[in-house]
């Protein structure tokens, strides 16, 4: 059985706090993260639920969805309501990655004539970053989030400098058919922990989107969390105990992506060219932690790794060619793969 919560000895406030009390608080300021949400953004329930796994598993998320379907409103919305600081970058074909990291710039001291050289940080040195439209730039300038979404710090001009904490790379990606966009690299597609999916409305919710979005304004939203608060929660994730077993099948759904593993699902070994690295284990157990706490449980369960796995496994899987001439896409797979995986649970 895996161990208990423990209470924390530190002499600090935050860290005196019993984690069964702090449990309690990361479940509620999540609930109120989702109504602030909600006054602005009309349904997408496990959109924003994704987010906020994410959030508290202190990763990276990409929100994926053709234009118009509000995923720049939901991001901004969010970070509004963390009270963090937030920057935006428009993705454009013309962006350079000294446009997103800083630059260096030469300044000289009029009193004694002397030349230096003096930092200046781009947007990254922030809480919230909104990469909007992240595959309408070359590879060359997406690659510049690399070190910071990895390592939480920027190296320029021989220096590292660490970035704000915490720090939340909230990507939105038009899909690739659209024309003017460039693939993103696996490299950069692993960083991001979950890929969130955006579809149309349903009828009554495009209705409600018409009426609230041509009327006087859009509501304000309020800050629910601050960043200490937020490194609190977070904490807490890593300190949710794990049974064996359910890393064990975090570990076995990565590894069933790998169509050369022995491990391999059968479907793998038919309809993938290459699967989910170990980051993807990472980030399933992570993403269980996190989802038993916005639930308000101690102990994650298998059923929280099943339901995180869409969002770990789908863009990190490669299709093989059987799988486009048969016209089988990620989901597809990853369905297939936890199908197959709850078929060898119950055997």
């Amino acid at each position: 059985m895996p161990e208990t919560l423990r209470t924390s000895t530190s002499t600090d406030s935050r860290e005196r706090m019993d984690d069964a009390e702090l449990l309690d608080r990361a479940g509620a300021a999540m609930e109120r993260i989702r109504q602030e949400v909600a006054r602005r953004v009309v349904g997408q329930e496990q959109v924003v639920e994704g987010l906020l796994l994410a959030l508290l598993a202190d990763g990276h998320a990409l929100v994926v969805g053709v234009p118009g379907l509000a995923k720049t409103l939901l991001v901004q919305t969010l970070a509004d309501s963390l009270g963090l600081e937030f920057a935006r970058v428009q993705f454009t074909p013309d962006l350079m990655p000294t446009d997103i990291t800083g630059t260096e710039i030469m300044e000289e001291d009029r009193a004694t004539g002397t030349r230096a050289f003096r930092f200046i940080p781009g947007p990254v040195f922030t809480n919230v970053l909104l990469a909007d439209e992240i595959n309408r730039t070359p590879p060359k300038t997406q690659a510049a989030l690399l070190q910071a979404m990895q390592e939480r710090a920027v190296t320029a001009g021989g220096s590292t400098r660490p970035l704000p904490r915490p720090f939340f790379v909230l990507a939105t990606r038009n899909p690739i058919e659209q024309e003017g966009t460039y693939p993103l690299p696996e490299a950069q597609l692993d960083r991001f922990m979950f890929e969130i999916r955006i579809g149309y409305p349903s009828r009554e919710e495009e209705e409600a989107v018409a009426r609230r979005t041509t009327g006087e304004g859009l509501p304000e939203v309020e800050p629910v969390v601050e960043a200490a608060d937020l490194l609190a929660f977070q904490g807490l994730v890593r300190r949710v105990p794990v049974a064996p077993s359910v890393i064990s099948l975090a570990v076995q759904l990565a590894r069933s992506t790998r169509p050369h593993d022995e491990a391999a699902a059968e479907v793998a070994r038919r309809h993938l060219a290459w699967g989910a690295g170990p980051r993807a284990s990472q980030a399933l157990v992570l993403g269980a932690r996190a989802r038993a706490v916005v639930q308000g449980r101690a102990v994650p369960t298998a059923a929280d790794v099943r339901a995180v796995a869409p969002l770990v496994l789908g863009h990190r899987i490669v299709l093989g060619f059987e799988a486009e001439a048969e016209g089988m896409d990620r989901e597809a797979i990853v369905d297939e793969l936890l199908a197959e995986s709850l078929r060898l649970e119950d055997a």
